[in-house]
């Protein structure tokens, strides 16, 4: 994404709040309603600013005049859309189409608040064109809930000059990585900027670390701890400062852009300011230790269980995927396709750092674990916090995380 907010902020919300007040899906209220022929369907996402709302006018203009609906559109800030979705199970007041963060199928995934789209997705047999990662973010306990709208990942970028300079060349391996921090580090140049923020945001750039070293969530204590001192030694060096604890990743991007920062993790929202800039940059695939891994972002599309006009909705999101339709709203926004077929189909085709992010969403992986996922998310950003601060051993740190973490996955 290339909206500035703060892009991954995990709300910690009770994605299940209908169920535990003993609400079910037949009792919200439906969110649209008929008229003599044109059914009026509610749409929610959190696409506030003001760049975005001509691609969005043209987007809607267009599934208006082409599939007979009236859709009536209302905007949240990023941090409450899926907060009201869930208060919107016990009043009753739902939208029957929304565009969520594909980390949010977690929480909503479980929660009876989103329709089943398996049969239909299965009918419609467009499945196969969808990238692994993404596709995958939209299943839940075997069933579809939602469609991949657009990705992105993470990936690293540097400063071309500096390494230049330096005599080193991009690094492809942890080993490397490191060398290469140490030996660009100098005054108040960090060799690495990336974002360990105690958000989701900080937990989203930390992930990749824990699966290229082979690791996942069931096996934080030994490979967390293994990235976690991976880190912790970098800060030790001086090539990765400790406010990193406190760093967006849009802050991460400022320093690279004020080269105070040679090298930074981030994605490819962040291309907008970086082309205009001074800086003579390139992107690489993030180094690997034993195996290559980098984390899955974008939103996917849902309908909502309460609505009552199903049918029409689906019709929407069935068209909004057509590539004569997607590929435009995605160029508009930014945005890279989570269809495979399209890859060469935008401007992300001729652009090779868009190409480079491009090519590794076969290797992203969706944050996929569960409704208690913002526990262990919340664990794992605990656990990095104090590593880096210098008030916990990576591998205490790693095992305290990890209970909290096994508790968390077995609610899955």
């Amino acid at each position: 994404m290339s909206y500035a907010v703060d892009r991954r902020g995990f709300l910690r919300v009770a994605g299940a709040g209908a169920a535990a007040l003993g609400l079910g899906p037949a009792l919200a209220s439906c969110g649209s309603n008929q008229q003599s022929g044109t059914v009026t369907l509610t749409w929610w996402d959190y696409f506030t600013l003001d760049n975005f709302q001509p691609a969005f006018a043209r987007l809607i203009s267009d599934i208006e005049s082409n599939v007979d609906v009236r859709i009536e559109r209302r905007t949240f800030p990023f941090a409450d859309l899926e907060r009201q979705l869930t208060l919107g199970a016990v009043s009753g007041d739902l939208p029957d189409i929304a565009i969520v963060d594909n980390v949010s199928m977690n929480s909503l995934g479980g929660s009876g608040l989103l329709a089943d789209l398996t049969e239909r997705v299965e009918e419609w047999g467009q499945a196969d064109k969808y990238y692994e990662g993404p596709w995958a973010g939209c299943q839940v306990d075997g069933r579809t809930l939602g469609l991949p709208n657009n990705s992105n990942c993470l990936a690293l970028y540097y400063n071309a000059g500096l390494l230049d300079a330096e005599g080193v060349r991009p690094p492809t391996t942890w080993d490397e990585l490191a060398a290469a921090a140490q030996r660009l580090t100098s005054g108040n140049r960090f060799g690495l900027a990336l974002s360990a923020i105690r958000t989701e945001e900080g937990v989203f750039q930390f992930l990749p670390f824990l699966w290229q070293a082979g690791g996942d969530l069931n096996t934080f204590a030994t490979h967390g701890a293994t990235a976690l001192s991976f880190l912790d030694d970098l800060v030790a060096k001086g090539s990765l400062s400790e406010q990193c604890v406190g760093w967006t990743q849009q802050d991460v991007n400022t320093r690279f852009l004020t080269q105070r920062a040679a090298m930074q993790i981030n994605g490819p929202w962040q291309l907008p300011t970086i082309r205009p800039s001074n800086v003579e940059y390139g992107v690489v695939a993030l180094p690997r230790d034993k195996e290559a891994a980098t984390c899955l972002g974008g939103e996917n599309w849902v309908v909502m269980e309460s609505s009552q006009n199903q049918d029409k909705a689906w019709e929407v999101l069935e068209y909004a995927q057509r590539p004569s339709v997607l590929v435009p709203y995605l160029v508009a926004l930014g945005n890279l396709p989570a269809r495979k077929d399209l890859a060469s189909a935008g401007t992300w085709a001729s652009d090779p750092a868009l190409r480079l992010f491009l090519s590794q969403l076969p290797l992203a992986r969706p944050r996929q674990y569960g409704p208690r996922y913002a526990d262990a998310s919340t664990a794992i950003a605990e656990a990095e916090q104090a590593v880096l601060t210098g008030t916990a051993a990576p591998s205490a740190a790693a095992r305290s995380a990890a209970a909290k973490i096994d508790k968390a996955l077995e609610g899955r």
